[in-house]
């Protein structure tokens, strides 16, 4: 029996943990995602899970414990923000390399420095590259669904890959908001058994992980990476469907919002899609053609699905919570733009970062990118592609 129950971000990522119980967890606390391995050791404490739970003195070693528990056949799973995942980098890129179905909420938060302990995408951004599987929640409710569903997509025999599910830091970490809690049953019902295919405690099919892999073989076990990766967008769809059999909810690598007759859109992850629809529909009441698209997935890219949502706009913006340094834009502008390059009909694209170390992003702000968009369909023209929306 579902119930509706107050919860944080952070809270709602506990209570996905605790229906999921993994074997183990190994976690080290850090702002804003202490709350999720606090409130997660507090059911170990009470005996509400079997879990092994594994106190590290860092995210290094947490990522190492994950490793090591995965690679013996453990259901694992730990929990970072910013440079907690700078810290554990090196085992980040191991534990998709020896291709572990590790989940990890990750609450995203600026990097240092200067220090900020508030929201930006810097952090999972940056190991946009690293192998993972990234998921970008815009509420409470779809961080509490999207962990369930990592599990399964982690776990699927044509990805064995492991899978980032992050929220925005305090915007949704901290926030409460009604989220609706499935049967315990149901859970673990959705999940099944996990059983790995080569256990590192296998005495009677011995496996090593992680040898030394040099120029006769490294090359291909890459191109086994990239190929799952490619995989995933034909069998997370799969994920998708039984999901929605089984808890009667639809996901997609996307969500587009009122974008089927729209002129103008904006595109942009996570939490700031809810403020973007309340604009959206402020407009489209004025008579103004505004839609939104969002991206579940960052990783793998749901490139067709992305283009497709996109066909017959005449302008979009696209806005970044993270600055790629590159001087040409953000990362999901750069994979957008590069997405719609070879199409013979595209959209005039225009990139906004916002939001860096925490800053808000208001209701006027976002009413002034779609006042652009419109004055570029009018000029057939970009004349800045990358601006700064909010800075001083």
């Amino acid at each position: 029996m579902s119930k509706v129950a107050a919860l944080t971000g952070d809270q709602a990522a506990a209570e996905a943990m605790r229906q999921i119980e993994p074997d183990v967890v190994a976690a080290y606390p850090i702002t804003p995602q202490t709350e999720i391995v606090m409130a997660f050791a507090q059911f170990v404490a009470d005996g509400r899970v079997q879990t092994e739970m594994i106190p590290v003195e860092s995210e290094h070693s947490a990522m190492s414990a994950c490793v090591g528990a995965a690679a013996s056949g453990a259901r694992t799973m730990t929990a970072t923000s910013a440079n907690g995942l700078a810290l554990m980098w090196e085992i980040v890129y191991i534990a998709a390399s020896t291709r572990l179905p590790i989940v990890m909420p990750v609450v995203n938060r600026a990097l240092s420095a200067p220090i900020n302990i508030h929201c930006d995408h810097s952090d999972t951004m940056g190991a946009r590259d690293s192998g993972w599987l990234q998921i970008y929640c815009e509420n409470g409710q779809e961080v509490y669904e999207n962990i369930i569903m990592a599990v399964k997509i982690a776990e699927h025999k044509d990805i064995l890959l492991p899978v980032m599910v992050c929220q925005d830091g305090f915007i949704t970490s901290h926030a409460v908001e009604g989220v609706k809690l499935y049967d315990d049953k149901q859970v673990k019902d959705f999940l099944g058994e996990y059983k790995i295919r080569h256990s590192l405690l296998d005495v009677d099919k011995p496996v090593t992980y992680g040898p030394l892999d040099l120029q006769d073989y490294y090359f291909e076990h890459k191109r086994q990476q990239s190929e799952a990766i490619k995989n995933s967008l034909k069998a997370i769809p799969h994920v998708f469907a039984e999901f929605k059999r089984h808890f009667g909810v639809e996901y997609d690598f996307i969500e587009t919002y009122k974008l089927d007759d729209a002129d103008v859109a904006i595109v942009v992850l996570s939490s700031t899609a809810g403020t973007t629809k309340v604009v959206v529909d402020e407009l489209r009441r004025q008579g103004k053609k505004a839609g939104l698209l969002r991206p579940r997935f960052f990783r793998p890219f749901p490139k067709e699905k992305i283009v497709r949502g996109l066909k017959g706009l005449k302008a979009v913006a696209i806005l970044d919570r993270s600055e790629s340094f590159s001087g040409q834009g953000g990362p999901l502008f750069a994979e957008i733009r590069s997405a719609l390059l070879d199409e013979a009909e595209k959209p005039l694209t225009v990139n906004y970062i916002y939001g860096l170390g925490g800053r808000d992003i208001n209701i006027e702000q976002i009413k002034s990118v779609y006042a652009d968009l419109e004055k570029i369909v009018r000029e057939k023209k970009v004349r800045d592609l990358v601006n700064y929306l909010g800075v001083r």
